[in-house]
């Protein structure tokens, strides 16, 4: 997933909008305009709602379609946490015009292809987009001033987690958002180095990987499911394949088991068999893979 924050091509506005944010309805959706972004909250399939926008959709706020909007940004609790979300995207907005971030145009081959259009963020610090993928070209002098722990030899962070290296090593060159966003990024995904550069020890809750290692050691032992699909054989059940650990591996045992299919909801980091209610299974499957399998 990207997790760098969404970039704005702002334009000014009025001092009578709300903290540069103009909010409507369409469709039932809540949506807002911030400078040249529309945003909505959308409706996704596990009854909750994605934060979603477009560029430069000039059509006023009732008349936009779901259709509009092809960029996503995450889940979003609710209506009030999206009002709170636009108001601080309009601060990022004002804070970017502050900046002076040029859009250059740089001849040469990053990790992830052929630059197709670069940000020069200052001296030495470029952010490169390409066709597939992006991220921060750093020169040999500012890649010698990022920690160690989070240190690129090439000088290269892509846009998924590693760009949050360049943004708490220059903070005067990102937004506040950018630089919150940063922070949560590498608790997230780089605990031990947030840990040994903060003196700080996270909290469950506060990092997605050590809480799937903590996730992982409680439940090593347990049945995971590692594969599941709706019953053509027993209605209203779901079938799942299951590894010790939730491993997944040609070697390791396999087992199947019949879940409810109103209780099988995917948790954070895999769904649990309970032994005590889940019934092992081994009659026809629904699983093509299984079909035929000769069992140990």
């Amino acid at each position: 997933m990207n997790t760098m924050p969404i970039q704005s091509q702002t334009r000014e506005v009025d001092s009578d909008d709300i903290a540069g944010v103009e909010f409507g309805r369409a469709e039932g959706m809540a949506v807002a305009r911030v400078g040249d972004l529309v945003f909505a909250m959308l409706p996704s399939r596990d009854g909750g709602h994605l934060l979603a926008s477009a560029w430069r959709v000039s059509r006023p706020l009732a008349a936009l379609r779901r259709d509009d909007f092809y960029s996503y940004h995450g889940p979003v609790e609710d209506e009030a946490a999206f009002r709170a979300r636009m108001i601080e995207q309009a601060e990022h907005s004002r804070e970017l015009r502050a900046l002076a971030r040029r859009t250059v145009r740089i001849a040469c081959n990053t990790p992830w292809g052929p630059s197709q259009g670069a940000t020069l963020y200052a001296e030495g610090v470029v952010a490169h987009t390409t066709a597939g993928h992006g991220g921060f070209s750093l020169s040999p002098e500012r890649n010698a001033k990022v920690h160690p722990l989070l240190r690129s030899r090439d000088g290269f962070y892509e846009e998924d987690s590693a760009w949050a290296a360049v943004a708490i090593t220059f903070p005067d060159l990102f937004t506040g958002f950018e630089r919150r966003s940063a922070e949560a990024t590498i608790k997230d995904w780089r605990p031990d180095a947030w840990e040994a550069m903060s003196g700080t020890i996270l909290a469950p809750g506060e990092s997605h990987v050590k809480d799937r290692r903590a996730f992982e050691r409680e439940h090593a032992g347990d049945w995971i499911v590692i594969s599941a699909l709706h019953s053509y054989h027993h209605p209203g059940m779901t079938e799942v394949i299951a590894t010790r650990g939730g491993r997944r591996d040609a070697h390791v045992e396999e087992r199947r088991f019949l879940v409810a299919s109103t209780e099988y909801q995917v948790g954070r980091f895999g769904f649990v068999i309970d032994a005590a209610r889940h019934a092992a299974y081994d009659g026809p499957s629904s699983f093509v893979t299984w079909t035929g399998r000769t069992r140990p």
